[in-house]
């Protein structure tokens, strides 16, 4: 029985270890629990790592353990291959320290951070924008607003504890309702009841707001906006911040999709061009079907940029839809001079976000 009791303190010991993590460049300071994520405890501190999908598949929050060693966790080797490994490269949102670490990334400075919290939400409309494309619209109680940044995302929470991600697709200075933009998976539980299944005016609950594919304000570079699919969602929330702040920064969007229908609001950014001098939109169609009549760009949306020759060491570039796309853009841009630090991406994985 004393064996017992003893073995119980030994592990609650260990998982109460605390270690000390200090970011390169930056000297910042934070302890994490050894059962605790970098990335989680770095939020928790107040410290704003770049991040993404938070399980290890979209490789948003990759940095470098200069001194001391690492759990890698749940690293997908799509996000993070074995010779990364090897050069001390870790996915803070599932890397856990057994040791005291000195870590090298960016940090990113979103006002002090906004903390996110869990709310209930009504689900107000749903309306259809493409055969399998909806925008759904939440409102919050009456007394309870949530405060984000452009682009951030939000995860449901499922009743058997699954998550599941979306992008917020208005801007703060819209947030009357939230809006999202869902693409139907099939086969996927969440998007497959909110098609078919969910009542009307349903009842939601989420986390939020999280992510850090925002807007780098402090920056007055050029910006290339790619899009891949409902990709267009953060990205229209961060372009409607711009305009409606007035942000006068040169802007080009490239929006990628299969066929005519899948450029789903297609309209509203060919609205923005007429509207703004500094704003230029370049929809690209992967596989135009012949009843499309479609006379403008094809192939990949990312070669497209490529095609078109721009200095991009110059430039920043914001790119959201899917990984594959998000990985051969980020690859075929800094080979071409992109800084890189000056790529922003948010890659819709559909593993569940934890």
């Amino acid at each position: 029985m004393g064996g017992m009791v003893n073995f119980h303190f030994c592990a609650f010991h260990f998982y109460s270890m605390s270690f000390q993590i200090t970011i390169q460049p930056s000297g910042h300071q934070f302890a994490a629990q050894a059962d605790d994520t970098i990335l989680n405890a770095a939020l928790e501190a107040g410290f704003t790592l770049p991040y993404g999908c938070r399980n290890g598949a979209c490789g948003a929050c990759k940095g470098t353990v200069l001194e001391g060693t690492v759990d890698h966790g749940d690293a997908q080797p799509n996000a993070l291959s074995l010779q990364e490994k090897a050069e001390g490269k870790a996915l803070f949102c599932c890397a856990k320290p057994t040791s005291a670490l000195t870590i090298e990334c960016r940090e990113v400075g979103l006002k002090g951070g906004i903390q996110a919290k869990i709310l209930p939400c009504r689900v107000e409309k749903k309306v259809q924008l493409a055969p399998d494309v909806i925008a759904m619209y939440l409102k919050l109680p009456a007394n309870e607003r949530l405060q984000f940044m452009p682009g951030q995302y939000v995860e449901f929470l499922l009743k058997d504890g699954a998550r599941r991600a979306f992008s917020l697709a208005n801007a703060p200075f819209d947030d009357q309702m939230l809006e999202l933009h869902l693409r139907l998976i099939p086969g996927g539980k969440f998007t497959e009841y909110v098609f078919n299944e969910m009542p009307e005016k349903a009842i939601l609950r989420f986390e939020g707001p999280m992510g850090t594919f925002t807007l780098r304000e402090e920056s007055d570079k050029p910006i290339i906006f790619v899009a891949g699919g409902t990709g267009f969602a953060p990205i229209k929330g961060i372009l409607e911040h711009m305009f409606h702040h007035n942000i006068q920064r040169e802007v080009v969007l490239y929006w990628g999709a299969l066929a005519r229908q899948d450029l789903y609001m297609n309209d509203l950014p060919e609205q923005w061009a007429a509207q703004h001098a500094n704003f230029r939109y370049i929809p690209v169609l992967s596989e135009p079907k012949p009843e499309d009549d479609w006379t403008g760009r094809t192939g990949f949306v990312h070669q497209a940029v490529l095609d078109d020759g721009f200095d991009l060491k110059d430039y920043q570039v914001y790119c959201c839809g899917a990984p594959a796309m998000v990985e051969a853009a980020h690859r075929d841009f800094t080979a071409n001079g992109l800084p890189e630090g000056e790529f922003f991406s948010d890659a819709f994985t559909f593993a569940p976000k934890k």
